[in-house]
C-alpha cells in the first residue's frame, strides 16, 4: 500500500441501484488524493479483501471507511469494536423516516450524509448535506440517436423501477388517453418490475385507450445512456425518492423533463418552465396538460437549460470535491 491516507467505500448489496452508480461515479475523483478501494462486492472499483481490512484494523493504521446501508455499517461498528483506528462515514440514502436502528447506526458514525435536506431534517443529529453527482462524461447528449425497436420519431420515457410508489401508473393513464392523437410520439416504460400484477394494470390501461403500438415496456438495462439520448422529453412521476440520480442523469443527456414537486431532489434541480416542468405527485390532469403542450409543441423544449445546470452544480466532480473536504476534516 501506498502512503497515501486510505479511503475505502463499503458495497454490500445484491443488486446494482443509484446507490451503487454514485459510488462508481465518485470513485475515479479519490484516487489522486487517497488510496481508494470498495470493500463489498456487485460495484466497479479496486477491492479490498476481507484479510487485507483485518490487517489494517491490527495494524492501528488509520483509514477513513464510508458506509451506506445499515448492514455495512454494522460490519464497520465491528472493526471498530475490534479496535479498528478509521473514521466512519455514513450516509443516508433514504426519503423515509429512519428506523430506530438506523438512528443507532448513524449516530455511531463519525460523520453522517444526507443527501438532500429533507433526509437532514429527518434525523435528530448533526448530518452534512451533499447530494449525489452525474458522471456528465457518461451521462451526455448524442445527436440524432435512436433506439430501433420504436418506430415512433419523439420519445417520452420513464425510467426506474416499475412499482406504485413510482407513479407510473399516473403518467400512463395521463398519457394513454391522448396518444393517438399524437402518431409520432411514443411512451417507453424502463425498469425492474416488482410485482406482474402492476405491470398487468398498466398494460390493460394501454389497451383500454388502443394505443399498444405506442407504449412499449422494456426490463432494466444498462443502456439507459442510449436511452436518454434518444428520448425527446423524461417524466419522473413518483410519489417518492431518496434522491432520484434518474432525474439528474436525464437532464444531463439534454432530455426535457418533467418531475414530481417536492420529491427527492427534483424541486432543487428544476426551476418550473425554466430548466424543465414539476407537477403534483399523483396529479393526472395536470401531467396530461403538460404532456399534451409538448407534443403540441407549446412549450418550449428546455434540455439544453437543464443539462448546464447539471454541469455547474449537480456533476460527480462536484460532489466528490465535497466528500473530500468532509473526509479531510
Amino acid at each position: 500500500m501506498s502512503t497515501k491516507p486510505i479511503l475505502i467505500h463499503t458495497h454490500f448489496h445484491k443488486r446494482r441501484t443509484g446507490v451503487t452508480r454514485s459510488i462508481e461515479n465518485v470513485l475515479p475523483f479519490f484516487e489522486k488524493e487517497y488510496e481508494t478501494y470498495i470493500y463489498g462486492f456487485n460495484v466497479a472499483g479496486k477491492k479490498i479483501s476481507l484479510s487485507e481490512l483485518f490487517k489494517l484494523v491490527f495494524t492501528k493504521k488509520y483509514f477513513v471507511m464510508h458506509c451506506h446501508r445499515n448492514n455495512e455499517m454494522l460490519r464497520a461498528l465491528f472493526f471498530k469494536l475490534i479496535g479498528g483506528n478509521f473514521k466512519m462515514v455514513s450516509s443516508r440514502h433514504a426519503e423515509t423516516k429512519p428506523s430506530s436502528l438506523t438512528k443507532f447506526l448513524l449516530k455511531k458514525s463519525d460523520a453522517v450524509v444526507a443527501l438532500t435536506l429533507n433526509m437532514a431534517k429527518d434525523l435528530p443529529f448533526h448530518s452534512v448535506v451533499i447530494g449525489h453527482g452525474v458522471d456528465v462524461d457518461l451521462f451526455k447528449p448524442k445527436a440524432d440517436s435512436n433506439l430501433d425497436f420504436i418506430i415512433q420519431k419523439n420519445i417520452i420515457v420513464c425510467a426506474g423501477r416499475v412499482r406504485a410508489a413510482k407513479g407510473q401508473k399516473v403518467l400512463v393513464e395521463a398519457l394513454a388517453p391522448i396518444l393517438k392523437q399524437h402518431p409520432q410520439w411514443a411512451l417507453l416504460v424502463v425498469g425492474k418490475v416488482d410485482k406482474p400484477e402492476f405491470i398487468k394494470e398498466l398494460k390493460a390501461i394501454v389497451r383500454q385507450y388502443d394505443v399498444m403500438n405506442q407504449v412499449y415496456f422494456k426490463d432494466e438495462t444498462p443502456a439507459i445512456v442510449e436511452i436518454y439520448q434518444a428520448a425527446h422529453t423524461a417524466v419522473i412521476p413518483s410519489y417518492t425518492e431518496g434522491f432520484s440520480l434518474v432525474c439528474a442523469e436525464a437532464m444531463a443527456c439534454g432530455c426535457n423533463v418533467v418531475a414530481t414537486e417536492n420529491v427527492g431532489i427534483h424541486s432543487d434541480l428544476i426551476q418550473h418552465s425554466k430548466n424543465g416542468y414539476l407537477f403534483e405527485a399523483g396529479n393526472t390532469k395536470l401531467l396530461q396538460g403538460l404532456l399534451q403542450e409538448i407534443m403540441q409543441n407549446k412549450l418550449p423544449h428546455l434540455g439544453n437549460v437543464a443539462l448546464k445546470e447539471i454541469e455547474t452544480k449537480w456533476s460527480a466532480k462536484h460532489e466528490a470535491q465535497k466528500l473530500m473536504e468532509l473526509y479531510n476534516n
